[in-house]
């Protein structure tokens, strides 16, 4: 495995190299020159080379960090196995988070990477300007019958589109959610999105800039019907107007005053991204846009198979209902589907919405609860809102047909390696860490080695929101043993000075009645799912290579003998785009399918359960304050928690207050209490604090 990510590593640092030469005389000239006369043949042209140096690489590492991955889980590496890490001061340092305005909380090694990469453009840019002037003279201004400014600007237009195409290859690696790229690099694509984010608005500046400049610049040279030009070959001035159309499109509804309040209009919009890239091919040509396709590709693969798994139904058991307007879905899951605590799913629910998927983070543990997967929603939108009324109306519904992609997550988590875990939310903000105590249960009861301590606070409006607090417990199953853990919460209700009793608020838990064709949530690929992905990747450019090479030695090359003056760019492009498509849809489906059968057999053991319903809670544990403890399993959870009414927790003094070697500081909630608990682990006033931001869906 350490051979593996060596061999990565390297191409990655080659990778990244190739872009800083990219722009020079040097690679342009001498090496790309030494490159084609080497690859050019009648099976790839021109589009061989740019195949070679800039998709090979990326692919290759997609297909190792497969096999990395694939022989760490059968090691069983992944777990937490109890050691401690030593932490190297230096190092814990560059990780503190820091609060940059417009691009929030980031560690300084995210803010260091971040820098190079404007570095990375900034030298790119000034790179080929300096190159491109110091061919522009006066003669050569004259026989295209231009003033010397005015080529410089055709030249600067064009070299804004080129910096663009450099976030571009970058712009689908974060997104890409099942990637076995991101987690050699102890990523995630939820963790990752930012950077998608950051990408994308500096690509659209850029791409904005080129087609205004270039606007510009047939206007004072009196081109303006360049406008309307649609080239056989070369550059396709309409095709690159339509592209940059939809991306700027996609990017006004990216901006949060859209997003926040409309936020299926930023959802739908962000399907322009097809058109997006088609249109940038047909500008382009397929040749210059093997410069970003792998990323892209591996986007395609990852897309394929969530659309794969979310055709069927899976097989939804029973709801826990709180009086906040929140349900607990409780889905059966095969024993081989594992994930991480803080892992996401997203969720389809066609009787509300055929088109909308949403986001939730798990709430069960796959080692403690190993045939179950939960799932809290808050109703908050107008969605789950609906989702809530069906069960918690007077006749709720028995049945309801619910569609799955995920889970995702990090590969890895371990949070053994604090001496305590202190962690901090928001309202819903609770929900990952359900997931986390859970999984610490699991670890002290089964595994030798000490958990570290809990202490959890949690801040809500109101008190019926305490009732989240009985989400910590599985709904069913044995009996969780909690005398090992040292857990406190402290639970603050901002909005209510006293404890308030409502008989007829109570958490009540309806058994549903399945479809038989309803299926429990299997992974996607099966349980050698990495080695899968590595196969599909691999297997699928193999046919795109064999198809292409095939496609332009008998077809193409007889027409246009590697000119690239004969033959049609769009109609290229389009074969190409429609090879790729069809590679990809072949591999992925046979990898799919013969997967399916495998967990088809889970799927058999699985029965119609006809529970009574509604069966739950005879009182809420936390809602009502005159239950009697003694009567309760849960009396050690009740005895661990203290409410305070009409105030905010002093986190500041709570967290300077722990005095333990080593403290995990997890924030989950709103953006205000993120911003507040990151300045107080990075003020360096304790050394012992490490933040981590958690993100979560509900």
């Amino acid at each position: 495995m350490k051979i593996i990510k060596g061999l990565v590593m390297v191409v990655f640092v080659g990778y990244l190299f190739l872009w800083v030469m990219t722009p020079t005389y040097v690679f342009k000239q001498k090496w790309l020159v030494r490159v084609r006369a080497h690859t050019n043949s009648t099976y790839f042209g021109k589009q061989g080379p740019t195949m070679l140096l800039y998709t090979f690489p990326v692919l290759f590492m997609a297909v190792m960090g497969s096999v990395y991955l694939h022989l760490r889980k059968m090691s069983n590496q992944n777990r937490d196995e109890g050691r401690k890490e030593v932490t190297n001061y230096n190092l814990a340092i560059w990780r503190r988070p820091m609060i940059v305005k417009s691009l929030g909380i980031v560690s300084k090694i995210e803010l260091a990477f971040f820098i190079m990469f404007i570095a990375l453009l900034v030298w790119s840019f000034t790179t080929y300007i300096h190159v491109s002037f110091a061919k522009i003279t006066p003669q050569s201004a004259a026989k295209k019958g231009e003033e010397v400014w005015e080529s410089k600007l055709d030249s600067v237009a064009l070299r804004f589109g080129l910096i663009g195409n450099i976030c571009l290859a970058f712009l689908f690696f974060p997104v890409t959610r099942s990637s076995s790229i991101l987690p050699l690099f102890g990523l995630t694509s939820e963790a990752s999105v930012k950077y998608h984010i950051w990408l994308g608005h500096i690509m659209m500046t850029l791409f904005s800039s080129h087609g205004v400049c270039y606007i510009i610049y047939w206007i004072l040279t009196n081109q303006t019907s360049e406008m309307l030009k649609w080239a056989r070959t070369g550059i396709s001035n309409v095709a690159g107007e339509l592209s940059l159309l939809s991306g700027l499109v996609m990017w006004a509804t990216t901006f949060p005053q859209i997003r926040r309040k409309m936020f299926e209009v930023f959802f739908y919009t962000h399907y322009l991204y097809i058109l997006f890239i088609v249109f940038f091919v047909f500008h382009v040509g397929i040749g210059y846009t093997s410069i970003m396709l792998p990323g892209f590709y591996l986007f395609m693969i990852d897309r394929y198979l969530r659309f794969l798994q979310s055709k069927g139904n899976v097989r939804l058991t029973s709801t826990r209902i709180l009086p906040c307007e929140t349900l607990e879905l409780n889905f059966t899951k095969s024993q081989g589907l594992n994930y991480t605590p803080t892992s996401i799913i997203f969720i389809n629910v066609p009787s509300i919405s055929k088109t909308q998927w949403h986001p939730f983070t798990i709430s069960s543990s796959s080692n403690l609860e190993p045939e179950k997967l939960s799932v809290v929603i808050k109703g908050e939108g107008s969605w789950s809102k609906k989702l809530y009324k069906m069960f918690s109306s007077p006749n709720p519904i028995d049945r309801l047909g619910v569609c799955i992609e995920g889970p995702y997550g990090p590969f890895s988590t371990n949070f053994l390696r604090h001496d305590m875990l202190v962690m901090v939310s928001g309202g819903s903000g609770i929900t990952p860490f359900i997931s986390i105590f859970r999984e610490l249960v699991f670890t002290s009861e089964t595994m030798k080695c000490k958990a570290p301590k809990i202490l959890m606070i949690s801040v809500f409006k109101d008190s019926c929101d305490l009732t989240m607090l009985e989400l910590l417990l599985p709904a069913f199953g044995a009996p969780m043993e909690l005398s090992k853990l040292e857990l406190q919460i402290e639970a603050y209700v901002t909005r209510e000075k006293q404890p308030t009793t409502d008989d007829k608020k109570q958490v009540q838990t309806i058994w549903l009645k399945p479809n038989p064709s309803d299926a429990p949530i299997t992974p996607i690929l099966g349980q050698n799912g990495w080695l899968w992905l590595g196969v599909i990747i691999s297997c699928s450019f193999v046919v795109v290579l064999l198809s292409m090479g095939l496609l332009t030695r008998f077809y193409i090359y007889p027409i246009d003998k590697n000119t690239n003056k004969v033959y049609s760019y769009g109609s290229r492009g389009a074969l190409s785009m429609l090879l790729i498509c069809m590679s990809i849809i072949v591999t992925c489906s046979l990898g799919f399918l013969w997967n399916k059968k495998k967990n088809a057999m889970d799927s058999k053991q699985i029965q119609n359960m006809d529970g009574p319903t509604p069966v739950g809670s005879p009182n809420s544990l936390f809602y009502n304050t005159e239950i009697e403890l003694e009567s309760l399993p849960q009396e050690s959870l009740i005895l661990s928690t203290n409410v305070h009414f009409g105030e905010r927790p002093d986190l500041k003094r709570m967290l300077f207050e722990q005095k333990e070697s080593s403290v995990g500081v997890l924030v989950c909630g709103p953006k205000k209490m993120r911003h507040e608990v990151a300045n107080i682990c990075s003020s360096g006033l304790a050394s012992n604090l490490h933040f981590e931001s958690i993100s979560f869906s509900w």
